[in-house]
């Protein structure tokens, strides 16, 4: 009997181990748009995907531009870009999912999916940035959102593969020769 029972535990422990090692992904995730409309990932199946937080007053804010011509011209080859507005720096999102819609497409004509205004730090961090921060969620490493505009480049797999400074520019070569490679 005892035999039994530490053979059972044995095995117990050998699957928690297993689990722990197994690399999540991006295709677990469902979100609303900015209009209310379930965004499921698994859609992204396949794809390059930049997952980055955005802001509408904030000294980065122009790099909506850059995210846009970067979607333009790699939307057609299998990249996709997924804006969530989050009002977690300075208060630089204080405006609505409306607002937010109206703001992007008046003054950047953003066509990338844009999600529903997220907190992406602290006790209130949405699932999908919890998967982005964390090690134990994306096998790649712990990181902290610093600041808006962060990048996550996820793979055709749905994995994490790197997290890119609010600073870098989208069309920074590292990120275009991501999306090419």
């Amino acid at each position: 009997m005892k035999k039994i029972v530490v053979a059972i535990c044995a095995m117990f422990f050998f699957n928690i181990q297993i689990q722990a090692q197994v690399k999540q992904n991006i295709y677990q995730f469902k979100v609303e748009d900015l209009s209310g409309k379930t965004f499921d990932f698994a859609t992204l199946k396949g794809k390059k995907v930049m997952i980055v937080n955005t802001a509408s007053k904030c000294g980065l804010t122009p790099q909506y531009k850059d995210l846009e011509a970067l979607y333009k011209v790699y939307s057609t080859k299998g990249f996709v870009i997924v804006g969530f507005p989050a009002n977690n720096f300075a208060s630089q999102e204080p405006g609505t999912n409306e607002e937010i819609a109206t703001f992007c497409q008046l003054n950047y004509g953003v066509t990338f999916p844009m999600m529903d205004k997220v907190s992406v730090k602290g006790e209130d961090m949405c699932a999908v940035y919890q998967f982005l921060t964390q090690k134990s969620k994306n096998g790649l490493e712990d990181s902290e959102v610093q600041w808006n505009f962060q990048k996550y480049l996820i793979n055709e797999k749905g994995e994490l593969e790197k997290v890119i400074s609010p600073k870098t520019l989208p069309t920074d070569p590292e990120v275009v020769n991501w999306i090419k490679g």
